[in-house]
């Protein structure tokens, strides 16, 4: 079986419908824990590529089932000829995943015996009815329903057609007669686009090319044009959806941080201190965090997770991506040697192909029908402030420690402590005191502040 949702729209341009024929400044700290994609489920990838007027998308596929059923329509701004589309690798979009994904970092505190001249800080590293054969694509299109087959191409283990339609009742009516199951509501998405004079990207496996190929996952299908938009058709993608989506954007540039126009992109609150014990489970952590910040931002914003330049990383969590992965995904302005840089998982890195005029946003979109009733529009701004979201462990000093600096060391240590737990439950809505039991750390009373403002004043 196909690993995937329902909702290979979401991830392709934005995108398309998935249909069934009969989804700052330098930070320092260590690596220990990432938030991938792969964290949360019906989640789609999309690598938007731009410079002026060309645009590279790579549509990641998530699509689970029979290879014979999956289909694809994306609507694009022009007959796309065969060199315009292209079939890459998935572990591409994977280690761009990993590169941009937010993540966990950790201190630890040094002695708090040490003179401040000792004292350089303690930091360690952790690792942290059947369907028809897909090949039976009909090639007459019918005249009295307005849709013209414009272009047909078998590109790696897709059979690729381009669609031109009048209206849209016609070419829904043209899908249903090719055995692909329309859903409700369709035919008034692909009215709105038809309008737009935009044209229909149509894809489905070939089992023939499939198994030849030795392909066992589907490839992400990648397309390259000009437009003077900048946009992802979202609403297809919500037509055949049960419920909100999850759609990861990473977007390439010269120029540097990518944002929404006709949403707004709000940045997840990062560089944040939390308690030890979620480094148990960093992704249940993240995965609440985002939900509660989704709803207090009202369930309709871009999120975004990271901005960084691509030629280093600070901390990684993985390589950045080398100068063929780049030019692979449509960066065609990108020059070197191909090689990657680092060994990842450390402080910050630069590759030795030497710094890439490649700026990434990471944006984080969860969605459906009702809260974004608009596709998204994006632009580039000039924009190369750092950001990533980076959440903090700081491990107290658990050595012998016998000093007047000591005392003063663990007051504080208990008063920081309570902070974090106070931090965690308002980024995640954890109830409080279910948070201070599973730090192990009593729950303080009513104007208990630590120790008395007395005890030390005169030692």
């Amino acid at each position: 079986m196909l690993r995937s949702s329902h909702t290979f729209a979401a991830t392709t341009f934005g995108l398309g419908v998935s249909l069934l024929a009969n989804s700052a400044s330098a930070f320092c700290g260590f690596y220990v824990a990432k938030a991938d994609a792969q964290l949360f489920n019906d989640a789609s990838q999309v690598v938007l590529v731009r410079d002026e007027d060309r645009t590279v998308i790579t549509m990641a596929s998530d699509y689970q089932g029979e290879p014979e059923e999956f289909a694809l329509v994306v609507p694009v701004p022009s007959i796309l000829q065969e060199g315009q589309i292209h079939v890459t690798e998935q572990s591409i979009l994977d280690h761009l995943d990993a590169y941009t994904s937010p993540r966990l970092v950790e201190y630890f505190d040094s002695d708090p015996c040490q003179t401040e001249f000792e004292a350089l800080g303690s930091m360690r590293f952790a690792d942290g009815a059947a369907a028809p054969a897909p090949t039976a694509l009909m090639e007459v299109a019918d005249e009295e329903l307005g849709v013209t087959i414009e272009a047909k191409y078998t590109v790696g283990e897709y059979d690729i057609l381009i669609l031109s339609a009048e209206e849209s009742d016609g070419l829904e009516t043209w899908l249903r007669r090719n055995d692909y199951q329309i859903p409700h509501g369709a035919s008034s998405v692909l009215g709105s686009y038809i309008k737009q004079n935009m044209k229909f990207f149509v894809a489905k496996v070939n089992l023939e090319e499939k198994g030849a190929l030795g392909v066992q996952n589907l490839r992400p299908i990648q397309v390259a044009f000009e437009s003077p938009k900048f946009m992802l058709p979202l609403r297809l993608g919500t037509v055949n959806s049960r419920g909100t989506q999850e759609m990861f954007v990473y977007a390439l540039t010269r120029t540097g941080r990518v944002e929404s126009v006709n949403y707004r992109t709000v940045r997840l609150p990062s560089d944040v201190e939390i308690p030890e014990y979620v480094e148990e489970d960093f992704g249940g952590f993240y995965k609440s965090m985002f939900e509660e910040q989704w709803t207090k931002e009202g369930r309709n914003v871009v999120f975004l997770e990271y901005a960084w330049d691509m030629g280093w990383c600070d901390p990684c969590a993985a390589d950045p991506l080398s100068t063929s992965q780049l030019r692979e995904l449509g960066a065609y302005w990108v020059e070197g040697d191909g090689r990657t840089g680092g060994n990842g998982g450390g402080r910050g890195i630069a590759p030795p192909q030497g710094p890439q005029n490649v700026f990434v946003t990471r944006l984080h979109v969860r969605y459906d029908a009702k809260s974004f009733p608009e596709d998204l529009v994006f632009r580039e701004t000039g924009d190369r402030g750092n950001y990533q979201g980076r959440y903090i462990l700081r491990h107290p000093w658990t050595g012998r420690a016998d000093c007047d600096a000591a005392r003063d060391y663990f007051d504080e240590l208990r008063r920081r402590q309570h902070r974090e737990a106070e931090t965690l439950a308002s980024l995640t809505g954890w109830e409080l005191s279910d948070i201070l039991r599973d730090m192990e750390i009593p729950n303080p009373g009513p104007g208990d502040k630590g120790s008395p403002w007395w005890k030390t004043m005169w030692k």
